[in-house]
């Protein structure tokens, strides 16, 4: 607010100072609107540029420079302005500049509409408590080389993420350090730079040619899916898991070197990329499937079985189906993450973890002990009297309505909620509304969100009683201060993430830094 008073007192507007700044006018928002954490350069040209002094003692710079994204991934979120390009072909000749990491590791490779994150968690947890860490090392020698306090370190990659951008490469349950995270960003950076793949160079519309082959700009994703293989083959990981950012076929993840594959639920979500019906979108997962690779399908309807056992069958990959391995029976109490729908993917995980034992690639897993230790922040979290979620398309709002009946039998939640404008927004508010008593709308941080008052509109148009909110802070001050129930926050993952901050309870990382996330593609 003191940098918006001062810039308005000396008669200058918000774009002509970030011209002024070399700056875009959304970092110049977000700086004045105190949302995310800006870059220093950012910082000290608008203290240059308003003629503010910093007088910044040696250790006050270094905290401003702690709590500012670094240069090195703020220049690959520069890449985000070039949104998704489905294909294969770039993050494979990006690989191959960088000596192909992705092959110096198994993959378990998950894809699905609804729970992909949750099931990978989960098998991180098992496989933590279960692994025997008995990959044969290179070396002949009859026992494996401990890394920290197990046989080589269990990877897990997952997007997006919700404040730091470490939360999304994570070794043994622990995102990577800082510093890791800043020299895998620099490889792969220097290895763009070296294409002349600079984003100030070609605008993001030419493409560039590598070896004779003509290929589009890397896309953050693309580069972040790179620095994830790099950071598992540096680690000698045991396996890593990986998520599918978007659908599976023409997914980055995709060109993994997978011991097994799973799918999770499938439902009709980003259908301009995917396809508008859920045969279309199953048939873009099943593009995981790989020659000789068991592929285990989480429960889903009989279309969709259908489409990946056929799929499976082509290819000659053998098929499993999840509920015919596990049941959730089987599931202890114990399960540290709750909502019935998490003990469905604590099936799917359970089934997959057979099928990888009867391989004689772990040990038997022993459901009492796997999944006790699982960590997947943002999804039906409770922090204080507040439960914050990321559901934001029908099939996730589907699922939290079940839970809130089973969790809260009879009572009507409080919602906190932002949206992104390209998502279902009136069918998860009309899923959600038996389970509310009133609601309250903010923007998200994302440039395509709705506006509080669309979404106050919306929720009105579903039957809740709502007010749109200048902040987030007001939203969770006024819905706390009416609740009887625990106050329940959703709409987005970008949402998820900052309640998390906004409660105190920042996840994984504990600086209260956010990095840039994907902000046009996904819209999560």
């Amino acid at each position: 607010m003191f940098i918006s008073r001062r810039r308005k007192a000396l008669g200058v507007n918000q774009k002509e100072l970030a011209v002024l700044c070399g700056v875009s006018e959304h970092a110049l928002c977000n700086l004045e609107r105190g949302i995310g954490n800006p870059t220093l350069r950012l910082v000290t040209a608008v203290a240059e540029a308003l003629g503010l002094e910093l007088n910044l003692r040696a250790k006050d710079m270094e905290i401003l420079k702690m709590t500012c994204s670094s240069t090195i991934i703020e220049s690959l979120a520069e890449r985000r302005r070039f949104g998704m390009r489905p294909g294969l072909e770039t993050i494979r000749a990006l690989c191959a500049a960088l000596g192909d990491p992705q092959t110096k590791f198994p993959a378990i490779h998950v894809a699905g509409t609804n729970g992909k994150g949750a099931v990978c968690a989960l098998l991180s947890s098992a496989l933590l408590a279960t692994s025997r860490g008995d990959r044969p090392l290179t070396n002949g020698g009859d026992r494996p080389q401990l890394v920290g306090d197990r046989p080589h370190p269990i990877g897990l990659y997952t997007s997006p993420h919700l404040v730091r951008l470490a939360e999304r490469f994570v070794l043994n349950g622990v995102p990577i350090s800082d510093d890791k995270l800043e020299h895998f960003a620099k490889t792969v950076h220097n290895a763009i730079s070296k294409w002349g793949l600079s984003p100030s160079k070609s605008g993001g519309q030419a493409p560039v040619a590598l070896g004779g082959q003509a290929l589009e700009e890397v896309t953050f994703f693309e580069a972040l899916t790179a620095m994830a293989f790099l950071a598992f083959a540096d680690a000698k990981v045991d396996r890593a898991i990986l998520e599918c950012g978007l659908g599976g076929r023409l997914d980055a993840t995709n060109i993994c070197q997978p011991e097994l594959c799973v799918i999770t639920r499938i439902g009709l979500d980003h259908c301009d990329w995917l396809g508008d019906t859920v045969e279309k979108i199953a048939a873009e997962k099943a593009g995981i499937i790989k020659p000789g690779v068991p592929i285990v399908l989480g429960c889903n309807d009989e279309i969709v079985r259908a489409v990946i056992s056929s799929r499976a069958k082509e290819v000659g990959a053998p098929f499993f189906y999840a509920p015919d391995l596990a049941d959730e029976t089987e599931i202890p109490p114990n399960l540290s993450l709750r909502g019935a729908f998490n003990r469905e993917n604590a099936v799917t995980a359970l089934a997959a973890l057979r099928v990888l034992s009867e391989s004689g690639r772990i040990a038997a897993p022993d459901p009492s002990m796997c999944f006790s230790g699982a960590v997947w922040p943002g999804r039906f979290q409770r922090v204080g009297g507040f439960l914050v979620d990321g559901a934001h398309n029908p099939p996730a709002a589907t699922a939290l309505a079940a839970a809130l009946a089973e969790e809260f039998p009879g009572l009507r939640l409080p919602l906190v909620a932002g949206f992104c404008g390209d998502k279902d927004v009136d069918a998860v508010l009309r899923t959600l509304a038996p389970h509310v008593s009133c609601g309250f709308a903010v923007r998200t941080n994302n440039p395509r969100s709705l506006s509080a008052e669309e979404t106050a509109s919306l929720m009105r148009g579903a039957g809740i009683a709502a007010e749109p909110c200048e902040s987030l802070a007001e939203a969770l001050r006024k819905a706390s201060s009416t609740a009887t129930a625990p106050v329940l926050v959703c709409g987005s993952l970008f949402l998820a993430g900052e309640a998390l901050v906004e409660l105190g309870a920042c996840p994984r990382c504990a600086a209260g830094r956010a990095d840039p996330s994907e902000l046009l593609v996904g819209s999560v």
